[in-house]
Order: structure tokens, then C-alpha cells, then sequence
């Protein structure tokens, strides 16, 4: 395995053997069992697998998390050792965004809901990391989870417009045994916030069970879900959706097929969850 930072050496690594097909895992470290799940996948369907560390600043537009946003990158890497990786690149923000960088990658309808509504500039930050991480690197396949319901959309419809080479897998949300999806978030709660979190899931399928069930009426299922969460006391709501999976457009009326997700802060940790229903 080698630990690479710059570009160059990324693309040294990459075209050694041109042949051969690379899986790329994007990742802003603080692995868990999600992410090494991408890893593992990537390792089924790849020659060769790479994995990025960089924690994004362009996609924080809340300096206090961005700085609270856990990092062990020795940890990380051990582990990613232990699973057979070929490249980890670390690359600086220097490399990433250069002086004087000013070119950014807008996917403009589809972030206009959800997370582009509740963190201005968040998905803009991440289309631009992605579009430069696949650009570089060039996997065959790159890796995502349906946990990012909204950015793995995203990156999917920007591969399409811009005539990426690489294709986008998504991969199922992995969850700890009571429910709580797996997020490098989850370390910053406290076991009181811990327990408090497993509310989103609850809520989540409470909906679905309820669609089911017969149960179409969007605005009925965010009701469910919203009172659920308003009783436990350390939850607060961001949003709760109910969007066409395709577009992201929150749905009014009738759920056919459905995007149910959420953002919810438990005490100062903003969590996200999703289910589809439908799809």
C-alpha cells in the first residue's frame, strides 16, 4: 500500500498499468464500518482500489464544525492497510485549492432542496471536490453511500452532464444494530445525545411502515415523523422530506415513490438519515 499526497503521483500510480480497473472510495476519514463497506465492494468489482482523505472546507459553511469534524487519519489508515488498499491519497488543501483557485461545480435544481437549502454552499463544495477527485484519479468506479442520499444523486447527475468517464456506485446505508445509521459525526455525541439519536431511525420507519400500509399523503407522513422526534427532548428538527427520488422536488400530495430523509441536530450534532420507499 502507498500513502500518496501530491497529484502527480496519484496519476503516476494510476497509469502504471493501464489495463487494469480502479475503484476510488472519496472520503473525509474518520472511517467506520460504512465506509470500509465501500471499501470492500470497490475491492470485489476493481484491480486495484484507491481511497482519498480530505476533509472538504468548501463544503463546511459552519467554521465551528468544520473544525470539530473528528480526524485519526493513523487509525484510518491501519485499517484501510488491513482490508488491501493499493493508494491512499491524502492530498493538503494547497493541492486541492491552489492560491488564487476560483473555479467551482454547481449542479444548480437539484441542490436547491434539503441540504443546498440548510447548509448554503455545502453541495457546490462537494460537487467540486468530486468533480477534481474523479478528474485526477480517473477510478473506473467510484464509491458513495445512500446514507448522502442528496450527494450521491447529485454526483450522479453531474457525471452525466459533464461526461465523466467514471460510473457512480451507491452503495446501502450501513446501520449499528439499533438502527442509527454509521457517521463519523456519531463519535462527537455523548452516550445520553447517543441513545437520543436512535430517534431518527424510529421515525424513518414509523413512515415507512405507515406507506406500507396504504398510507400516501406526504404531508401526513412528515407529521408522523416530526411528532416522533418533538418527543424526544434533545432532538431539534432541521427539515423532514418527502421528495421524488429523481429530481428531489419535496413531494405534495401523493407518494408513489419516495426520498423520506431528515436533518436533526441532537444537542450540537447534526445527523442526516434516509429511506426510499417505492424504489
Amino acid at each position: 500500500m502507498e500513502i500518496v499526497e501530491s497529484i502527480e503521483a496519484v496519476r503516476a500510480i494510476r497509469w502504471q498499468n493501464p489495463s487494469l480497473t480502479w475503484g476510488l472510495v472519496p472520503t473525509m476519514g474518520a472511517l467506520h464500518e460504512g465506509h470500509l463497506s465501500l471499501v470492500r465492494q470497490a475491492l470485489i468489482d476493481n484491480d486495484r482500489v484507491g481511497v482519498s482523505i480530505f476533509v472538504n472546507p468548501i463544503q463546511f459553511n459552519d467554521r465551528a464544525d468544520l473544525e470539530r469534524y473528528p480526524r485519526q487519519i493513523e487509525q484510518d489508515t491501519r485499517m484501510l492497510a488491513e482490508l488491501g488498499v493499493d493508494v491512499i491519497w491524502v492530498p493538503s488543501e494547497q493541492t486541492m485549492y491552489p492560491a488564487r483557485f476560483q473555479t467551482y461545480v454547481d449542479v444548480e435544481l437539484m441542490t436547491r432542496s434539503l441540504e443546498g437549502v440548510a447548509r448554503p454552499g455545502h453541495m457546490r463544495g462537494v460537487t467540486t471536490v468530486v468533480s477534481k477527485l474523479l478528474h485526477v484519479f480517473e477510478p473506473t468506479r467510484a464509491y458513495f453511500g445512500q446514507k448522502d442520499a442528496q450527494q450521491a444523486a447529485v454526483i450522479q447527475q453531474m457525471v452525466r452532464d459533464l461526461a465523466f468517464r467514471s460510473e457512480i456506485m451507491v452503495c446501502p446505508t450501513w446501520r449499528e444494530a439499533d438502527g442509527l445509521a454509521m457517521s463519523s459525526r456519531n463519535v462527537l455525541l455523548d452516550p445520553v445525545e447517543r441513545q437520543a439519536a436512535t430517534v431518527l431511525y424510529r421515525a424513518l420507519m414509523t413512515a415507512q411502515r405507515a406507506w406500507l400500509n396504504g398510507e400516501r399523503n406526504a404531508q401526513y407522513l412528515k407529521t408522523l415523523m416530526t411528532e416522533i422526534i418533538q418527543a424526544e427532548p434533545l432532538a431539534r428538527i432541521d427539515y423532514i422530506s418527502v421528495a421524488d427520488p429523481a429530481d428531489l422536488i419535496e413531494i405534495e400530495r401523493q407518494v408513489e415513490q419516495g426520498l423520506i430523509s431528515m436533518a436533526v441536530y441532537i444537542g450540537k450534532i447534526r445527523l442526516i438519515d434516509n429511506i426510499t420507499v417505492g424504489v
